[in-house]
């Protein structure tokens, strides 16, 4: 019983302060639940001064609304008292007499400053920044989402990670937007106490003179006393209640508490407290100013600013000392000459050897991979591996990272096998920005365009970062766009690096779960090059290769049937549908193109069988009419964040995706017989047998 009354304390806490409203209170408890009012009015103040990020008080909206709720209660019980018996308790007495001092004109006066200064400078701002951070954390939530995508795609985060930050992207919209309601509250906390400070006066006076014929220079006296007394005891916590209130909404960027950032971020700048320190001992040997306290403050800023400059200058010179160290402690050697290093031929060979992956670097991007320098890049490299193994099943090889003397010194290039594929240019010290649709102002910077995605950007200085990002643009750091834009170059050529010496490492990972399976089925049904050649095919159209137990089962089947590679890659990805449902569909829909019936027999009419198997020989004007239209349905997959998909029948799905890969690389083909029976599909669009002006110019002749 006792523990189901604890579980529930809050509740219960809140139905008695709604019975505050109504049942009246003997003094002696009205003055212990002043007090406590105080006290708790404190707690919250100190807690939103002591929290590093506002959803770590979460529950602030909400205890908002109590601790309104209770003041008012209060103020209703001590309203009742004062009207009724003129004793509201020692509490309201004894704060009323220290305000007013004997001057009840002066009290009013100090009364009234302390509630116009809440609800016209605190609560008026805390309402409007409140209103602000609602509205743009809401317009910020498209740009954080794709950012979150991007740093799971490249292997920064897991799935477990990407979901708590989602998580935390919706609480704190979810927050934002509770308090822009919750300062409403506030506002009208304020003026209900100015409400009740007048109807304390002017009811206790009216009771006091006419009801109980009481002077009415005494009665004013203590019914003034009591109305101050009451008032000050309700907007004393209403004030801390109100100064948290604009605390916690004004915590954008923090590193720690309050306390923390205040004194990190002014013992950071000991010029500006030094220059300060130097302005006021001038103005202290100005005439007619006052010269003592100028001089004194100024002569301690001035003491302050020197001291934390000396300090920081120290800790720069140990740093360098320390960074310099290990390359003084090591002896240069001598290396050989490089006619003396390929005179033996052996050494001539390793110039034959081809690297997988490899990434070159201009001289200005050396410390981002350096680790001796702080460089993050090799690590975050790991990071992806695991993360693309775990997703698609196949181990990225080493990449190679190396300088190059060739290349700009803000510039990259990635090479496949040799050859290079893709290069950028970064700017060490600026943000790359990515545009976001409508934009809610314009940052300035130097227009590039993003190189993994082709977005428009901007690279802008770090003093803007925080505009940006208020203005909806998506801030990355430099090493998160050189790495995004190498996982994306990674991912587009990974079928490439499936070589025969991983296949049969693959195989052989699979052994030691199912070893009977890969006894049977390899290399005695299925030869290891065509092995290569489906899992390549599957790689190359985006589909994990993780469950190869299921791609060996099948594929041993269909070889035992007598069918060909590609029936029998059909037949694979048919097995792994699930898989493929996964991987394209969102939230249990799939939008797609879909192909006439028509246009479907006329490629299978194009389908040519010959020594090397069969081909599609699609007709000029037929391919030209689907490419066309392809183009216009493909716009309307712009505003979605789900990758362009077209659905055919499984007869011609494999013909079909290589001839639209030539044209769009990034337009995945899938069959019906992939999709699983959970999934609602929508089509977005349907090309048909006809082109688009022709089939215009007969609805018109209609």
């Amino acid at each position: 019983m006792i523990r189901r009354i604890l579980n529930n304390v809050i509740a219960l806490f809140v139905v008695i302060v709604v019975l505050f409203l109504f049942i009246p209170l003997p003094p002696q408890i009205l003055d212990i639940l002043l007090v406590f009012n105080i006290g708790l009015s404190i707690m919250i103040l100190m807690i939103t001064m002591n929290i590093a990020e506002a959803l770590d008080f979460s529950i602030f909206p909400s205890l908002l609304l109590i601790t309104t709720l209770f003041r008012l209660g209060m103020n209703v019980s001590s309203t009742r008292m004062i009207l009724t018996t003129g004793n509201p308790g020692v509490v309201i007495q004894n704060f009323g007499q220290l305000v007013t001092g004997g001057n009840i004109v002066v009290g009013f006066v100090i009364f009234f400053i302390i509630v116009l200064v809440q609800l016209i400078v605190i609560t008026k701002g805390a309402e409007r920044v409140s209103e602000v951070a609602a509205r743009f954390t809401l317009d910020a939530m498209p740009g954080k989402q794709m950012a979150i995508d991007a740093d799971l795609s490249s292997g920064l985060i897991d799935e477990q990670q990407a979901r708590m930050r989602r998580e935390k992207i919706q609480k704190e919209a979810d927050f934002y937007g509770a308090m822009d309601g919750a300062t409403k509250i506030v506002k009208g906390d304020s003026t209900m106490s100015i409400i009740i400070t007048v109807i304390n006066l002017v009811g206790g006076i009216i009771i006091g003179v006419v009801v109980n014929g009481g002077d009415i220079g005494t009665v004013m006296n203590t019914y003034c006393i009591l109305t101050i007394g009451d008032g000050l005891v309700s907007q004393i916590p209403s004030l801390m209640i109100s100064t948290a209130t604009g605390m916690i909404v004004t915590r954008s960027v923090s590193d720690g508490s309050l306390n923390v950032d205040v004194t990190t971020q002014f013992t950071r700048q000991p010029r500006a407290i030094t220059t300060t320190g130097v302005i006021l001992v001038i103005l202290a040997v100005i005439p007619n100013t006052p010269t003592v306290p100028l001089f004194i403050g100024g002569a301690a800023l001035l003491g302050g600013g020197m001291f934390l400059s000396r300090q920081m200058t120290a800790a720069q010179q140990a740093a360098i000392a320390a960074e310099q160290a290990p390359q003084e402690a090591a002896p240069e050697l001598a290396a050989p000459s490089e006619n003396d290093y390929y005179r033996d031929i052996n050494n001539v060979y390793s110039l034959l050897s081809v690297e997988p992956v490899e990434m070159e670097f201009g001289y200005s991007l050396i410390p981002m991979v350096d680790e001796r320098h702080g460089g993050k890049l090799t690590s975050r490299i790991v990071i992806f591996r695991r993360q693309y193994a775990q997703d698609m099943g196949f181990v990225i090889p080493a990449i190679r990272l190396h300088d190059s003397s060739t290349l700009g010194t803000n510039q990259y290039a990635i090479r496949v096998k040799g050859e290079v594929v893709a290069q950028g240019e970064i700017l060490v010290d600026y943000y790359l920005a990515l545009e976001p649709p409508n934009p809610l102002g314009e940052i300035d910077g130097i227009e590039t365009i993003e190189p993994a995605y082709g977005i428009p950007s901007r690279w802008i200085l770090p003093e803007n970062k925080e505009m940006a990002e208020i203005y909806g643009y998506n801030v990355i750091d430099p090493l998160s766009v050189m790495l995004t834009h190498l996982a994306e170059t990674v991912k587009k050529h990974a079928y490439e690096l499936l070589d025969r010496a991983e296949t049969i490492r693959l195989v052989e990972n699979l052994k030691k779960s199912t070893p009977e399976l890969v006894e049977e089925a390899v290399p005695g049904i299925i030869p290891y090059a065509k092995l290569e050649k489906m899992l390549r095919s599957l790689l190359q159209e985006g589909v994990p290769i993780k469950d190869l137990g299921t791609i060996i089962e099948t594929a041993a089947d269909c070889f035992a049937q007598g069918r060909d590679l590609d029936m029998t890659i059909e037949q694979v990805r048919s097995a792994l549908a699930r898989t493929i449902t996964r991987r394209f569909c969102e939230d249990g829909q799939l939008r797609v193109i879909t192909l006439d019936a028509e246009v479907e027999k006329r490629i299978i009419s194009s389908l040519t069988r010959n020594e090397q198997g069969v081909y599609l020989a699609m007709g000029p004007d037929l391919m030209q009419t689907i490419i066309s239209q392809l183009a216009e349905h493909l716009k309307k997959f712009g505003d979605l964040s789900q990758t362009p998909v077209i659905l055919v029948s499984q007869v011609i799905r494999g013909y079909f995706s290589k001839m639209i890969t030539q044209f769009y690389p990034n337009v995945y083909v899938l069959s019906f017989n992939e999709i699983t029976n959970s999934v609602q599909i929508q089509a977005l669009g349907n090309i048909t047998a006809e082109a688009p002006m022709a089939a215009q110019r007969r609805a018109v002749g209609t």
